[in-house]
């Protein structure tokens, strides 16, 4: 008889599974199943650092790169300036997804900046930084350029308050100011250039309806270094021109104002001296004889530019940017092509590689439009950039001899 007929294998008898007896236990959570902890994939930023730091060693070092310049043609101080100012902002992209709006902020903002290039750029491009330095010292005396300084903004090579631009720049800048007649923009092109090498005005050279128009278009800019005594002594409300700030107006204001922390004078209101700006909203609330009785107490009117506070602005956010990319590097140092790439944000190269994959649908970059550097920096240039850091001492730019040049935190 076959053993498939066997009553063994037809009965149809199962045993049951031996049941696992239980271990007993304190702890009430040993009834539960144990788990394997799942592992977790790496984030986009932490795949994008292993890709970067693949070199796993220092990079090899065969020089210090002292000059970024990449155009050879350029023979002085003047064509340098020219040449920073028409390489500072990259095209906007047609396919970057931008509107129409977002184009015109952008176009709007690069038009308000001043043609200002500061003297750490402007080495960065030198062969010879002495012969730079005794050129600029020749060309500001002769008033084809001129040094216009902005305190409390850095000292040595790392400053941003030191700026050049060019005289007739500069020139056109006051003949198409709106704030100036055509009789106040001649008289202060006058004086310029009968003092070329100038960094401030004296009070008594213009009236205080002249010193208010230039303040109010942004060519002036002031510090009072002293005060009367018999305004620190003054009591609230007691001065016509609001020197002090009274208890009960401060309450009145609305909350996150200026007027709630005392308005625009309250230091000085309350006895500040040294190093307090005035607006020319302030100076233009002064009488005549009120504003010559401060420009003899010490008053600074230092020379400035349209829009400088808007430049110094983007300029240190962007210092400090390009250093932050290159300081995530293992050993602080990353090949320039790496830190381009992460300046621009990942956007897919324009090459024919990675226009078919995008042709294909298989295109992974982000959109310039979504990237810090169109969103903040409004296109700024890598390259602009990356002469600002070098010029100012910030990174150091080596030749690597395999991976072309790399960038150094030092």
């Amino acid at each position: 008889m076959p053993l498939n007929f066997s009553p063994a294998h037809s009965s149809r008898i199962s045993k049951r599974p031996r049941q696992l007896s239980r271990r007993s236990a304190s702890s009430p959570f040993t009834d539960f199943r144990q788990r394997t902890p799942v592992q977790r994939s790496k984030s986009k930023a932490d795949i994008a650092d292993d890709d970067d730091d693949f070199f796993g060693d220092r990079l090899n070092d065969i020089g210090i790169v002292k000059s970024l310049a990449s155009d050879l043609s350029l023979r002085d101080v003047a064509q340098t300036i020219q040449y920073v100012r028409s390489h500072m902002f990259d095209i906007v992209p047609e396919n970057g997804g931008f509107n129409s709006t977002r184009i015109a902020e952008i176009l709007k903002h690069r038009k308000s900046l001043p043609l200002t290039v500061t003297v750490p750029h402007v080495h960065a491009l030198a062969q010879a930084p002495t012969k730079t330095e005794r050129e600029i010292a020749e060309l500001t005396r002769a008033g084809t350029i001129r040094r216009v300084v902005t305190p409390g903004r850095g000292t040595g090579g790392s400053s941003i308050g030191e700026s050049l631009i060019l005289s007739t720049d500069m020139e056109n800048l006051l003949r198409q100011a709106k704030e100036l007649n055509q009789e106040l923009a001649d008289k202060f092109l006058v004086y310029l250039r009968t003092k070329p090498t100038a960094l401030s005005i004296s009070p008594s050279s213009f009236s205080a309806a002249e010193i208010t128009a230039l303040m109010s278009a942004g060519f002036l800019t002031s510090s009072v270094q002293g005060l009367n005594s018999a305004n620190v002594f003054a009591g609230p409300d007691s001065g016509s021109s609001g020197i002090a700030t009274s208890i009960s107006s401060i309450s009145k204001a609305a909350s996150g104002s200026m007027a709630a922390v005392g308005g625009e004078g309250a230091i000085y209101g309350a006895g500040g001296k040294a190093g307090i700006r005035r607006s020319s909203s302030q100076l233009e609330k002064l009488s005549e004889q009120e504003l010559s009785e401060i420009s003899g107490e010490g008053v600074e009117l230092r020379l400035s530019l349209p829009g400088t506070g808007a430049y110094l602005k983007l300029l240190s956010a962007a210092r400090s940017h390009l250093v932050s990319l290159a300081i995530k590097s293992k050993f602080r140092e990353v090949p320039v092509h790496l830190l381009r790439e992460r300046w621009e944000g990942g956007v897919s190269a324009d090459v024919p590689a990675a226009k078919t994959r995008k042709y294909r649908g298989e295109f992974t970059g982000s959109l310039p439009s979504r990237t810090r550097k169109w969103k903040q920096f409004y296109g700024l240039s890598f390259d602009w950039t990356l002469a600002e850091c070098l010029g100012a001492g910030l990174v150091e730019v080596f030749e690597t001899g395999s991976v072309g040049q790399a960038v150094r935190i030092p």
